[in-house]
């Protein structure tokens, strides 16, 4: 796994516009509620990692996970020796469509070994994102969801479920929020969003037990925790960023709902 490590550091410091993410640390971290929004693939490269929601899965180095889209779930990242290195690749909804693949037996999960052709596989994906136009990515995605199907991780396009209301809307403003929009997001353009009534909206959400609000906060607070995982900007900047405009609400909110400020995360990343 060094080869592929090395390829994939030298891309990040080369590079800031990728279609996948690194988290590292050197110092265990330990993330409650972390919440996954779409389909994902970790590969654990170096160290251990524990997630439970109920009973825990832990992936060693060498695993990988590949997660469906879930509000909340627990995170250990454990270094091993040196440190905890894993590569994340989330995929979109039609990433999955036209592969002609059927599974009935739905799973939230599924665990693998990165063998020698998914290795490869992720070593070239990694190479060609240099270079590759964004335009393309889902093409990319789509050949690792073919690999991943023909090891014999047949589950895995169980997870291909269309998104609900709550993963739409949470697309909506995670949009906004990134682009730091000066579109005032406001009920009237939430709805013309998603071609419903208000009323119908909020009926909807109840029913998968979640508010426009709390949508928000998981938007949010879940861009600041990607953000303090894969840069090393100014906590005050990364609040900003996040939407919130006090640095110590930023911090308030985010170990209400993680279990830790992002001082003391940050503090996993370096060397004391």
């Amino acid at each position: 796994m060094n080869h592929l490590i090395n390829v994939i550091k030298n891309t990040v410091a080369h590079n800031h516009s990728l279609p996948f993410s690194v988290y590292s640390s050197i110092k265990e971290q330990k993330l409650l509620n972390v919440p996954v929004v779409k389909p994902v693939f970790i590969a654990v490269l170096d160290g251990n990692k524990k997630l439970s929601q109920g009973s825990e899965i832990t992936c060693n180095a060498g695993d990988f996970i590949f997660l469906s889209a879930n509000p909340a779930i627990n995170m250990r990242n454990i270094p091993k020796e040196n440190e905890y290195f894993a590569l994340l690749i989330d995929f979109d909804y039609q990433d999955f469509a036209g592969l002609e693949i059927q599974s009935t037996n739905q799973k939230h999960f599924c665990v693998g070994k990165i063998t020698q052709t998914l290795e490869k596989c992720l070593q070239q994906f990694i190479e060609w994102s240099c270079w590759a136009p964004q335009e393309l990515w889902s093409l990319r995605r789509k050949e690792i969801l073919q690999i991943l199907y023909y090891l014999g991780y047949t589950e895995i396009l169980s997870m291909a479920v269309n998104p609900n209301i709550t993963q739409r809307l949470h697309a909506i403003l995670t949009k906004l929020i990134v682009k730091q929009s000066s579109q005032e997001i406001t009920m009237e353009y939430i709805c013309q969003q998603l071609a419903m009534s208000e009323s119908t909206l909020r009926r909807k959400l109840k029913s998968e037990g979640t508010t426009i609000q709390d949508i928000k906060d998981q938007v949010k607070l879940g861009l600041g925790l990607h953000l303090l995982q894969t840069t090393l900007d100014p906590i005050g900047m990364i609040a900003q960023k996040s939407g919130y405009y006090s640095q110590s609400k930023f911090t308030e909110r985010f170990k209400r709902r993680f279990g830790l400020t992002p001082s003391e995360l940050r503090k996993t990343r370096m060397a004391g």
